[in-house]
Order: C-alpha cells, then sequence, then structure tokens
C-alpha cells in the first residue's frame, strides 16, 4: 500500500523511488584524447532498441569520465553478472584505481575492455543531450562477444544483487 503522503521534494521523491527500482549493472569505457583508458560503472543503461541497434545511458557533467565521454566518438559497453562484482565496485570508486590491475586490454577497436565480462558491446557514439547537470547518451551497437555466463548483477537500495535462481 502507497504512503498517504505526498513527498513534494522532487529529488527526494525521485532518489527514494529508484533505490526500490532493481537496475542491471554495467561499465562503459572509453579513451581519453591522450589515448588513456577511462571508464565507471552505469546502472542506467539500456536497450533503446535491437533495429537499429541501439543503447542509451546518462552520465553526470560532473563526473570524472565526463571531458572524456563528452569527445567520443566510440565506447565499450559491458553487461556485468555477479562474478564481476568487484569490477562493479572499483569502476565506481577512485578514477585513479580503476585500470591499475591487469583484468582489462585494449580490444581490437582501440577501447579498454575488461576481460571477464558477460558481455561487450562496441558501439558508436550517435548523440548526447545535456540535460541539467547530466547528459543521456544514444549509442549505436557495431559489434560484440559474449563472456561467460554468469547470474546477473542487480543494483537496489544502494547494494549489490543476484537474482535469485528460480524464475516467477
Amino acid at each position: 500500500m502507497l504512503e498517504k503522503d505526498l513527498n513534494h521534494d522532487p529529488s527526494d521523491a525521485l532518489k527514494a523511488a529508484f533505490r526500490r527500482h532493481a537496475s542491471g549493472v554495467a561499465v562503459i569505457t572509453t579513451k581519453s584524447e591522450s589515448g588513456d583508458p577511462v571508464g565507471f560503472t552505469a546502472t542506467s543503461m539500456t536497450s533503446l532498441g535491437s533495429n537499429p541497434a541501439f543503447v542509451t545511458f546518462n552520465v553526470s557533467q560532473g563526473s570524472s569520465s565526463w571531458p572524456a565521454l563528452s569527445r567520443a566518438t566510440h565506447l565499450a559497453l559491458h553487461m556485468l553478472g555477479s562474478e564481476n562484482l568487484g569490477l562493479a565496485k572499483k569502476m565506481a570508486e577512485d578514477q585513479a584505481k580503476r585500470f591499475a590491475d591487469s583484468d582489462w586490454e585494449f580490444s581490437e577497436f582501440g577501447l579498454p575492455v575488461f576481460r571477464d565480462a558477460t558481455a561487450v558491446l562496441f558501439a558508436k557514439v550517435r548523440e548526447f543531450h545535456p540535460v541539467a547537470q547530466n547528459a543521456v547518451f544514444v549509442a549505436e551497437v557495431l559489434s560484440g562477444k559474449l563472456g561467460k555466463l554468469d547470474k546477473g548483477l542487480l543494483y537496489f537500495q544502494r547494494s549489490y544483487f543476484n537474482p535469485a535462481d528460480t524464475a516467477l
């Protein structure tokens, strides 16, 4: 049953509602103008359609990845499974540590790719739209690779989870 009182603070209402909405977890990578790897953990990535194949995601213009993303032409979009929990956490923390380990390599497209992701899509940035302090990206999928099949990794109530073994 819904609460009786209405939350009149739009920001607070949105945050509270989306904490109750489980999201898949992805890592998005590209490279800076100097060729350095750049990336972050995203829970906003979703399919925009399959014909043509498009994905969309959101990012804050204040994020450490923003300067590279705002100039990027191509991206690597990593879908994560429950065995990628450490990667999800690492890519959400200090940017100086995100590529410090040897768990990634430059792909055939020159993009930084984490080898243990459950899947990676290579995409071309079609457009992005600044909206207040954020931006909405639309990327066209060019190709992809599958990794090990794994349980999904979900973000819910500010924590990571994997789904139950039983389908509903």
